[in-house]
């Protein structure tokens, strides 16, 4: 049976694009997909579906979620939508806003987008000040203790989130991580009611931050972009005043990846 074209109607899916579709519609689920979710979406048979979903997993666009029968982006459509993100007029425009924010903060700004591990470092502008958090560019930080972290979490659905914490044990970086689950969750409901994330030395002693949401083209997170600095210049207090210099270029940076 060379080709799965005699199941469907006249018009519908070319066979050269299924598996860009079958991608393009996990991704933009924002979770992991069944494979029965696919084959509704897309109107293919079972066997061509799980006949994609293998060809894609056995390359490494997609992977198996924890539960062993659902599919998330995988490790190779995870660095094609970073090399996407990172293509040079792109990453010029971007790296304009971002220097703007850290002229206006004075601190080092950063642009996170979320990994299977932990967030990525993408684009980063450093404060001229000579004391500076020395995190650089493909630098992956955890989840549950950093202001980018709980902001892709505050967006996860709770049986997915629970999946997340629990994983693995979640490992204390300092005497302000919260590790506790319900103080986690609670941290979590904050973040998401008021739209944006702190981190007040959770991640590293004598390091504050603040993250907001950049979105896609359905409002989903894209990415997180966030402002930190050393304690000793930065209370959280005195960084969460540039919550507008952030947003506002948060709001920059979706236009920007929706034009």
């Amino acid at each position: 049976m060379p080709d799965d074209q005699h199941f469907e109607p006249t018009g519908q899916i070319p066979t050269n694009l299924r598996l860009l579709l079958l991608m393009e519609e996990v991704v933009k689920r924002g979770v992991a997909v069944k494979p029965s979710d696919l084959i509704e979406a897309l109107g293919l048979p079972k066997p061509t579906v799980h006949r994609l979903l293998q060809t894609a997993e056995a390359e490494g666009f997609l992977q198996r979620d924890l539960d062993g029968r659902s599919y998330g982006p995988g490790p190779r459509l995870r660095a094609l939508a970073v090399s996407t993100m990172s293509s040079e007029h792109l990453r010029t425009a971007r790296l304009t806003i971002l220097r703007g924010v850290a002229e206006q903060i004075g601190e080092t700004c950063n642009l996170a987008t979320p990994d299977r591990e932990g967030m990525i470092y993408l684009d980063r502008v450093e404060t001229e000040w000579p004391l500076r958090i020395q995190l650089p560019i493909g630098t992956q930080v955890p989840f549950h203790c950093t202001a980018s972290g709980k902001l892709y979490l505050s967006t996860m659905r709770p049986h997915i989130l629970r999946s997340i914490l629990s994983a693995r044990p979640l490992e204390k970086r300092t005497e302000s991580t919260l590790i506790d689950m319900d103080e986690i969750k609670a941290e979590l409901d904050l973040t998401r009611e008021r739209g944006y994330a702190t981190d007040n030395e959770e991640f590293m002693s004598g390091m504050t931050a603040l993250a907001v949401p950049v979105l896609d083209g359905q409002g989903k997170l894209l990415a997180t972009l966030s402002a930190h600095a050393p304690l000793q210049r930065r209370t959280i207090s005195e960084l969460t005043a540039y919550l507008p210099v952030l947003s506002k270029a948060a709001a920059d940076l979706t236009a920007l990846h929706m034009g």
